[in-house]
């Protein structure tokens, strides 16, 4: 009877023995640690990190182990495994783990990878050898799910449970098990995988998430990757505040001008969605006596009037409607008595109260979130104006570009540059930029000389800069030529004067060649005009003796 007792005992402490050598989802998660698990809340969706993991169909290794550079054809995988944290209690975090395959190899849509040869310094191949695809489903392609019973025990995860029969699980090649809070969580997919997880059982603060990644073997399960991250979880709403300014040339510096407004937007940072319901308040207090300002938008804007350095301070409150607990009612003692007026439709039942976490009735909790930052004011450069342009007179000696001077004045700080942007009329299209630094001393007018290679309109943009501020002023102007526009008035005129000579020379020619045609005249009209024509040159012989016709040819008649 002893020996049969000893026999039980030692059977007992084996399987104990075996019992505590198996291997738990916290020694493959944490790296082969054994630190004591501390107390948490179950999450949705998770399990515990002591269950055991089958290291038979999922092999752990260590880092360093040689198999790590086999694992993968073609160099190592990497993994890279982000979140968008940080996450107000509540919410949902998002974790999204990316793969990286080594040079040359890519995943098709059917979830192959494929490795493409023509890329490397192998010697060219033929069309059809110049990939190689690996089929992870090949030997899945000629059975069922139920017909393949080889590999039935391969679609399961490290705890045993099989694969979700989701449309498309074979063509999930990889198995993400991801580890956070003593818990782990884990799914199928391809070369990148996406989960929320809600942080409602999450204590405060920051947390690590790691994920081991294997990849689908024929006898089982292969490592290829690691990867972890750092996550957070506050009670305080997330809060950015960008700050904008008309005319501040560094937005970045938290230098602004004085008596200009500045627009400040604030962005909550809720990726999830989570203060969609809520009512949101915002209580500015921009640190110059101005006292409190609560908006209900997220944008507002304020103009300093002094310079000085300023305190910017900034409470996001949140209400957030959560569903309403009930509270079990107490009896009063026995001592209070309690009457009630008869009502004829009062209920006798007790009633049933409503936990509540503010005082004006509704069933909701408060969120606050806090923003700070310093500010300093100058006087910056606010308005700059171009009061004249002259465009400057040049003889043909000098240079051929037209000059213009412009005039400008500012209102402000006095500038240290200028810069001077040439455009096409629409202002849109730049043809040159010229920056120069200015010396003024006392007051803010200044004479801009800028030259134009061309005649035309363009539009001129000055701008007037300090360290701290910049203004503009633009203007349509149009430019007449130099050099260029004497060439262009000379061939005007030359053309001019060609075209008087050869006017002139159309009508001689016109009146050389022109046909002579007498002029027909009746018998009345001669006997008139000879009678006339006589007594004409009669009066004239007596008081004109010395107009005689002298044409040799009349002397041979005689009475003329």
């Amino acid at each position: 009877m002893s020996a049969a007792r000893r026999r039980l005992a030692l059977l007992l402490l084996a399987q104990a023995l075996l019992g505590s050598a198996a291997t738990r989802f916290q020694d493959v998660l944490n790296h082969g640690s054994t630190t004591p698990v501390t107390s948490y809340k179950k999450l949705q969706g998770w399990s515990s990190d002591q269950n055991k993991w089958n290291d038979k169909l999922y092999p752990f290794w260590e880092e360093g182990d040689p198999r790590w550079k086999d694992c993968w054809k073609g160099g190592r995988v990497t993994a890279k495994l982000d979140s968008d944290s940080p996450a107000l209690v509540g919410s949902n975090v998002s974790f999204v783990v990316t793969l990286q395959f080594p040079k040359c190899q890519t995943e098709d849509n059917d979830g192959n990878i494929v490795y493409s040869r023509n890329c490397t310094q192998d010697p060219p191949a033929s069309m059809d050898q110049q990939v190689y695809v690996y089929n992870w489903t090949e030997w899945t392609d000629s059975c069922g799910w139920e017909n393949c019973t080889s590999n039935h025990s391969h679609n399961v995860f490290p705890d045993g449970r099989s694969f979700p029969h989701y449309p498309g699980w074979r063509r999930r090649n990889f198995v993400y098990v991801f580890h956070t809070f003593g818990q782990y969580y884990q799914t199928t997919g391809r070369s990148s995988a996406k989960f929320s997880v809600n942080t409602a059982n999450i204590t405060l603060g920051e947390h690590g998430m790691a994920v081991s990644i294997y990849r689908r073997g024929h006898s089982g399960f292969v490592p290829v990757a690691r990867a972890k991250t750092v996550y957070s979880v506050t009670d305080k709403i997330p809060v950015i505040v960008s700050m904008f300014q008309k005319h501040d040339r560094n937005i970045s510096d938290s230098i602004f001008i004085k008596d200009s407004p500045i627009t400040f937007d604030v962005k909550i940072h809720d990726p999830s969605y989570y203060l969609n319901n809520s009512a949101i308040s915002y209580k500015w207090n921009f640190g110059d006596g101005s006292g409190l300002f609560v908006a209900s938008g997220s944008s507002t804007s304020h103009t300093y009037t002094l310079q000085g350095n300023f305190t910017l301070n900034l409470t996001v409150q949140a209400i957030i409607p959560v569903p309403c607990r009930p509270v079990t009612p107490t009896a009063p003692p026995p001592t209070s008595a309690v009457t009630t007026r008869p009502s004829s439709d009062s209920d006798s039942s007790p009633t049933v109260e409503l936990e509540e976490d503010n005082p004006d009735g509704g069933c909701h909790i408060y969120r606050n979130g806090y923003y700070g930052s310093g500010i300093a004011v100058v006087e910056g450069i606010l308005e700059v104006n171009i009061i004249q342009m002259t465009s400057i007179q040049m003889t043909e000696s000098q240079a051929e570009n037209s000059l213009v001077d412009f005039v400008v004045t500012c209102q402000g700080s006095l500038p240290t540059d200028v810069c001077t942007v040439v455009s096409d009329p629409s202002c849109q299209v730049s043809k040159s930029v010229v920056c120069d630094p200015v010396a003024v001393t006392d007051e803010c007018l200044l004479t801009i000389r800028r030259a134009f290679e061309e005649p035309g309109t363009y539009c001129i943009n000055i701008t007037l800069g300090d360290d701290t501020s910049q203004a503009l002023a633009s203007a349509l102007i149009s430019v007449n030529g130099g050099a260029s526009s004497r060439t262009t008035e000379g061939v005007f005129i030359f053309l001019g004067l060609l075209a008087v000579f050869a006017t002139i020379g159309a009508f001689v020619l016109y009146k050389r060649y022109k046909q002579y045609k007498p002029i027909e005249r009746s018998a009345e009209q001669t006997e008139k005009q000879e009678g006339f024509t006589t007594y004409f040159s009669t009066f004239k012989a007596i008081f004109f003796p010395n107009s005689t016709e002298r044409n040799p040819l009349l002397k041979s008649k005689p009475g003329i």
